[in-house]
């Protein structure tokens, strides 16, 4: 087995984006601007009634892993798709981008392949109705030990923690994958994500490498308002906490040091992908050995990157950005 720089394990969505205006918006009840959980019947409606759509693959943590893959490191994503046009479409454009997708689209499957209607109205705003289908019920059978026990970073998807059989893989992946000398974490996702299994994630917390959340998220996983109580307890509980908040400053805590990355503002196109792409850029500084000042910044050019654009991909050369504030 090739062993592989990092391995994601997330919800695969598959994106499926039309143009369309505000007078279909109302016509089928969708709230503008924001990101809601839909039904299978629901999703069904929506897809048929999109127009010259494009479709594209997606889901948090494999935006972070096909970051990583634009940046150059090799790359492995594991997660649930059916053996429908949607889940082979996923596994191809996975494999076109050069990351390997180790599990086979699951045949004979009650649940289709997940998928995440975005309608974009003429001035750039996208309404996304995601239907998670399959891949939330990713468990401990569709972890291959030796993709996750081969592999120097292994990054984990806060909202597959939601169900037990995600919190049983997530528990078989990280230890196969120290057991094999990688380092793994996780994203947490979703302030509400952690309210809902506190006490999971703080377990699942201390026997993690590192972990990247928001303000937000640190604070709910910690009961508190103090964000530097909260990121103290998580250095004690964990060897490397990231915490991004929203345009202010980095802040990463090591047992032994702390270290905050200056973030420049800049006017978002589109913010979606904001804070995958951070911890691509982020990670892959781990990956190549930077100091944690450098791989912060690295995620922040990263983030800066994304959301100059429509997408929650990068589109240009990363690592040429890279070049040029001076990071490598």
């Amino acid at each position: 087995m090739t062993r592989t720089a990092i391995t994601g394990i997330g919800n695969a969505i598959v994106d499926v984006l039309a143009q369309t205006d505000e007078m279909f918006l109302d016509h089928m009840g969708i709230t503008k601007g924001i990101m809601q959980l839909i039904e299978r019947d629901r999703a069904e409606v929506l897809y048929a009634a999109m127009k010259d759509r494009t479709e594209a693959p997606g889901g948090s943590v494999a935006n972070t892993i096909a970051g990583c893959g634009n940046l150059g490191l090799s790359s492995a994503f594991v997660g649930r798709v059916r053996d429908d046009a949607l889940g082979r479409f996923y596994v191809a454009a996975l494999a076109g981008e050069g990351t390997g997708f180790p599990n086979p689209p699951v045949k004979g499957a009650d649940l289709p392949t997940s998928r995440s209607m975005i309608f974009v109205t003429p001035d750039g705003e996208r309404s996304m109705n995601t239907y998670l289908g399959i891949s939330a019920e990713l468990g401990p059978e569709d972890v291959p030990e030796e993709v996750t026990g081969n592999t120097d970073i292994l990054f984990l998807e806060g909202y597959l923690f939601d169900k037990a059989p995600g919190k049983l893989a997530f528990l078989k992946a990280a230890r196969s994958c120290r057991a094999g000398g990688g380092r793994a974490g996780i994203a947490l996702s979703d302030p509400f994500c952690v309210d809902r299994h506190r006490g999971d994630f703080r377990r699942l917390v201390t026997e993690l490498d590192y972990v990247i959340g928001n303000e937000h998220e640190w604070t709910s996983l910690y009961q508190t308002e103090d964000l530097g109580a909260a990121l103290a307890q998580a250095a004690a509980d964990c060897p490397l906490v990231v915490c991004t908040r929203s345009g202010s400053d980095v802040v990463i805590r090591a047992r032994e040091a702390e270290v905050t990355v200056p973030v420049h503002r800049v006017v978002p196109v589109d913010a979606t992908g904001a804070g995958d792409q951070f911890a691509a850029g982020f990670l892959y500084g781990l990956a190549t050995g930077q100091p944690l000042e450098i791989a912060g910044r690295m995620g922040c050019v990263a983030a800066a990157e994304v959301i100059s654009h429509f997408g929650a991909r990068p589109e240009t050369d990363v690592r040429a950005l890279f070049r040029a504030a001076g990071l490598v």
